[in-house]
């Protein structure tokens, strides 16, 4: 690859006009988005239509696997087929390497939704980085996060994990090649390609951070209760009619 750094906000949830042009006015060049409950072909076209010259938007799910109970979440970036949620660890890291798709940890060890530490070692061969600077997660969380990247010997990345508009731009990884596009950004992840996390920390910004976190309470809370209980089935339920009961032997719910 040539051309030149390369920086990539490798998670953000949200995504519209004002999100593209705060991230331009980062500098960020890539946006990896990311949104829950959410099929692939709806995140792929919203990555088609919000992507500028200036900044590419690639489509990716952070999957949910196991029960709500003790879930475990994997980001995929390179997917070609929609994969569910809740459906069993095993079951998502093969239909990840069935479609040669980048696999990477987000927030690790953060409270039941992540990877453990012993988990990220026992499946060290099966995931391209883990997320070592989360911009909605205090010091001593990404501290953890980068500890475990360090012990295991593997890449790490930072990411605004922008649940709101305005944290994008908080964080983000810089690859020291050009790797614009999803291709080529998959191709960087599982190659370990060269890079740094970089991380504002500025008051205005770490005022951000902080209403970020305060939203999380709500999204693991109300917010998703709500989804769950009293919308219906969700989208990416492994039961859905859309995945033609492909999935059905290997659903937890």
């Amino acid at each position: 690859m040539s051309g030149g750094p390369t920086r990539v906000d490798p998670h953000v949830k949200v995504l519209d006009e004002r999100v593209v042009e705060r991230a331009r006015e980062s500098g960020i060049d890539t946006l990896v988005y990311a949104p829950h409950f959410t099929r692939l072909p709806e995140i792929r076209e919203r990555a088609e239509r919000f992507s500028t010259d200036e900044v590419t938007v690639v489509p990716a799910r952070e999957v949910f696997t196991g029960d709500w109970g003790n879930r475990r979440h994997l980001l995929a970036v390179g997917l070609d087929d929609p994969v569910p949620d809740f459906i069993t660890f095993e079951a998502a890291l093969a239909e990840f390497e069935r479609q040669d798709a980048a696999v990477i940890v987000p927030h690790p060890a953060f409270m039941n939704v992540s990877l453990t530490r012993a988990e990220v070692g026992a499946y060290r061969d099966r995931v391209d980085a883990v997320e070592t600077y989360n911009a909605k997660l205090f010091d001593h969380q990404n501290d953890r996060g980068r500890r475990i990247a360090e012990a295991f010997d593997i890449p790490g990345f930072g990411s605004s994990y922008a649940h709101l508009r305005g944290t994008v731009g908080a964080a983000w990884t810089e690859f020291e090649d050009d790797v614009r596009g999803e291709e080529a950004l998959v191709v960087a992840l599982q190659g370990g390609a060269a890079r740094s996390v970089v991380k504002r920390t500025d008051p205005a910004t770490r005022l951000r951070r902080l209403v970020e976190f305060t939203h999380l309470g709500y999204e693991n809370s109300w917010g998703k209760l709500d989804r769950l209980l009293l919308s219906g089935m969700e989208a990416t339920h492994p039961r859905h009619i859309a995945y033609d009961g492909r999935f059905d032997d290997v659903t937890v719910y």
